[in-house]
């Protein structure tokens, strides 16, 4: 069982930095591929970034991809999201999510944890 809890969320302005985080009570948290996703509201649940076991590989969405950076820090079970030049279409709720399967996928409904999530919400 892995439990995870994010954190860093609230109200910037359009242009504005936030740093996500999100930590793991994995025994093994390097044994898990790790993932955010956000939903707005009346929206899917969407794939923003996918990190691999080790941290050397990184999959963005478009949306996403020059504006925001995942790491990891698995001797901390820590996972990380700077989000940088934040549009309010970046508006949404962030989930931290875990999967133990050594695969990259962008569907929600394959990963295997999910954290409680955290509010971003950008003005304009």
């Amino acid at each position: 069982q892995v439990q995870l809890v994010e954190s860093g969320g609230g109200l910037v302005q359009a242009g504005g930095s936030l740093r996500l985080s999100c930590a793991a009570s994995a025994r093994t948290f390097s044994n898990y591929v790790m993932a955010w996703f956000r939903q707005a509201p009346g929206k899917e649940r969407e794939f923003v970034v996918f990190i691999s076991r080790s941290g050397g590989s990184s999959i963005y969405a478009d949306s996403v991809k020059g504006r925001f950076t995942i790491s990891r820090d698995n001797a901390r079970n820590t996972v990380s999201l700077q989000m940088n030049s934040l549009k309010p279409e970046d508006t949404a709720v962030y989930y931290c999510a875990a999967k133990g399967t050594n695969y990259y996928t962008i569907t929600a409904s394959e990963y295997d944890y999910w954290g409680q999530g955290t509010q971003v919400t950008v003005s304009s």
